[in-house]
């Protein structure tokens, strides 16, 4: 039977768990969780760079890419290829993105549709200006660089709060005037995990200009919480499947009708607001339909059967709820094992103490040992983490910007569980041990 609907309105700071039996079912649904038939038994913590994969996202690209058949052609298995991929654009474009018009842009990764984006608005929209957040992910944040540059643009750059990890949404307004074409500020941290507040964002920004055009890198953010990009007021949010529990090889961006119908790239007897340039892989959309269903899947569990949106839409706050109270037991522990805010020698970056505006990551650092150092220690241990460092051109601007030289990044998955990790926590209470003789 399903269990009863919770009031979400109030948002449970510390999270709520997954039902430990329930929780396995999904975790058997990932591949190499915890070990894989290459490199052994480890745990794989870097989920941020690369999610680990839903069996199903990966299969349903294989099984489809065995077809030799063209979409376009007129037989049955050609119309069935071509349905799986219309039928995918208006999914991703529905259910995933929260929009009912526009259009779906789709690359071979989402760092191209986010230079799509940018280069869209910027050579079409009037204005001298352009906003980008100094946290955006290079994808993002050199896009807005390089058309500044080639539209003879200022480039204005959005400070951030060290404090939090995260932007200001009055340090964000007042950059914008009259004349500012674009604002591009990410919705969650890469680094911090730390949610945006784009509706203060966008309220605030087109309170100085009424009509501004604003797009949002959800990279990081999709495979957390649900995007909304219409009721968001967005003119363009993107997402990257290999982060969010899907295959490699594609990226998809939706753009707002306003924009959709600015002159791009196309086949000139291709609909105006079309934007494929050739065969699209339908395999890429059944794999991301199998992501919509998995997330769908989870609501389904607890509110029973409803419209494929409203299901997908619990799905991922539970997924978001789960994952906050993993976050919380990683930063305060248990009584028998203390958490990263209670490890001496760990310091964990940007750690603002709410957690309903964070995903699951925390940025942290040993006292007097470098990030790169400590990364190749937790691989001994068997543990996958990631060192964002000032060295790296992606995360140079980044780290520097929070007052950091590096950190390391730790970011599990929804997969996981409390024993993954307090095991997690052994070891970094090890380790600190260990680094502190």
């Amino acid at each position: 039977m399903a269990e009863i609907r919770i009031d979400f309105s109030k948002q449970m700071n510390n999270g709520i768990f997954f039902d430990p039996a329930y929780l396995e079912t999904l975790r058997s649904q990932f591949s190499y969780v915890d070990s894989d038939p290459v490199y052994g038994k480890r745990m794989f913590f870097d989920n941020s760079g690369g999610a680990l994969r839903l069996k199903r996202c990966v299969e349903a690209k294989a099984r489809l890419e065995l077809y030799p058949d063209c979409p376009e052609r007129t037989h049955e298995c050609a119309q069935d290829l071509k349905k799986i991929v219309l039928d995918g654009m208006r999914d991703i474009m529905e259910i995933v993105f929260g929009a009912k018009s526009g259009a779906i842009i789709t690359e071979l990764t989402a760092s191209q549709t986010m230079f799509h984006m940018v280069e869209l608005i910027m050579e079409n929209v009037p204005g001298t200006n352009a906003v980008v957040s100094v946290l955006e992910h290079p994808s993002a944040f050199d896009a807005v660089d390089y058309f500044c540059g080639k539209t003879g643009k200022e480039l204005r750059v959005i400070p951030a709060d060290p404090a939090t990890g995260g932007i200001d949404p009055d340090a964000a307004a007042d950059l914008v005037d009259e004349n500012t074409c674009l604002l591009s500020v990410m919705a969650a941290s890469n680094l911090t995990g730390v949610n945006m507040d784009l509706a203060a964002i966008v309220r605030k920004a087109r309170a100085k200009k009424p009509g501004l055009h604003i797009i949002s890198d959800a990279v990081q953010y999709a495979p957390h919480c649900a995007m909304n990009a219409e009721a968001l007021e967005l003119d363009g949010m993107n997402f990257a499947p290999y982060k969010f529990f899907g295959v490699r090889g594609c990226g998809f961006a939706w753009v707002s009708e306003r924009v959709a119908r600015l002159p791009h790239r196309k086949l000139i007897l291709k609909d105006p607001e079309v934007f494929e340039l050739g065969t699209s892989a339908p395999g890429n959309f059944l794999a991301a339909e199998e992501i919509i269903d998995y997330a769908a899947e989870i609501g389904q569990h607890y509110i029973g059967k409803a419209s494929r949106r409203e299901m997908y839409l619990e799905g991922m706050k539970r997924i978001h709820l789960h994952e906050r109270a993993l976050l919380h037991r990683m930063l305060e522990g248990t009584e028998e094992i203390p958490g990263l805010r209670h490890i001496p020698g760990v310091e964990v970056y940007c750690d603002a103490g709410e957690l309903t505006t964070r995903d699951l990551i925390a940025a942290i650092g040993f006292a007097g040992k470098g990030p790169a150092e400590c990364v190749e220690e937790y691989k001994k241990r068997g543990i996958i983490v990631c060192d964002r460092l000032n060295t790296s051109m992606y995360a140079k601007r980044i780290v520097e910007a929070l007052g950091l030289t590096g950190a390391i990044r730790v970011s599990p998955l929804h997969c996981h569980g409390t024993e993954d990790i307090d095991a997690f926590l052994r070891v970094t209470a090890e380790m600190a041990k260990d680094f502190a003789q």
